[in-house]
């Protein structure tokens, strides 16, 4: 059965995509940690992040590194932190977290319940400042 994130990329469920190429999809977290809290994924199903192959693992990282200076222009913060837990969802993906504190990145904290308006306006300003 495909995951979560598979749904996501095949356009099954709906989400707040900040950024894709034919490999890889960046798009909001619905239950964030703070706003601008974003989840990239390779569109391919790997369970474990550590299972891509090289290549494939530094082309994800590569990715994350053009929404994370998206969101950092978008997000008032001092930096954005990254997280690969792996345990919430049996699809790789990196968190990317706008933080002011080591705090912002707990993720035992009860997550935010962002309106819909909010989601898309905060997608639409991270997507206003992607490079290229």
């Amino acid at each position: 059965m495909a995951t979560l994130f598979s749904r996501i990329v095949a356009g099954e469920i709906p989400c707040h995509r900040i950024c894709e190429d034919e490999d890889h999809l960046a798009f909001l977290d619905i239950m964030p940690l703070v706003m601008g809290h974003v989840l990239v994924i390779p569109k391919r199903e790997v369970d474990y992040i550590f299972d891509l192959s090289g290549p494939e693992l530094g082309a994800l990282w590569q990715f994350a590194q053009g929404v994370a200076k998206a969101v950092e222009k978008s997000v008032p913060c001092k930096r954005v932190g990254v997280a690969v837990i792996g345990l919430e969802v049996p699809h790789a993906h990196i968190h990317l977290v706008p933080l002011q504190t080591v705090g912002d990145i707990n993720f035992t904290k009860e997550k935010l319940h962002p309106s819909e308006s909010s989601l898309a306006e905060m997608a639409a300003l991270i997507r206003a400042n992607l490079q290229g």
